[in-house]
């Protein structure tokens, strides 16, 4: 694949959705396009905006806070596995507000307490947390809520 039809591939692909600097150096390096031709591609998407990491972590958080209904701890870890700067992700993270995370998880815990089964109230509160904890959820928030 010549470095033209690359370029031309991710910037369609950009085009068409928010993508980070990681997505697309996986792309090339699937493509196994060589090192040389991969710096030149995402020096063109960065200088052109294709890609802004800032504005593809606003869009991420955005969407897993309101579709996948995921709590800080799960954003920051599939963040950092994105490879997003934590100098990027932590200011945007932080502009949301606690009380927006206990919104979310009010109704998932209600959701999930008529499906969990336990001896006692002890046993069905520790499942309620770990399933709280398994959405990337703080303890804080997790106790603010079930209290």
């Amino acid at each position: 694949m010549t470095e033209e039809q690359v370029l031309n591939k991710l910037t369609t692909l950009c085009a068409r959705g928010e993508h980070c600097q990681q997505e697309m150096l996986d792309k090339m390096r699937k493509w196994e396009i060589e090192e040389g031709v991969q710096a030149r591609v995402m020096e063109y998407l960065l200088k052109e905006k294709f890609i802004d990491e800032e504005r593809y972590t606003r869009l991420f958080v955005e969407e897993k806070i309101k579709f996948n209904k995921w709590g800080r701890k799960k954003l920051e870890q599939a963040l950092y596995m994105k490879r997003i700067p934590r100098s990027i992700y932590a200011p945007i993270l932080d502009e949301v507000d606690e009380d927006n995370y206990e919104e979310i998880l009010r109704p998932l815990l209600e959701a999930k307490r008529k499906s969990v089964t336990g001896k006692s109230e002890y046993e069905i509160r520790g499942k309620l947390i770990r399933f709280a904890l398994s959405r990337g959820f703080d303890m804080d928030t997790i106790l603010s809520v079930l209290d």
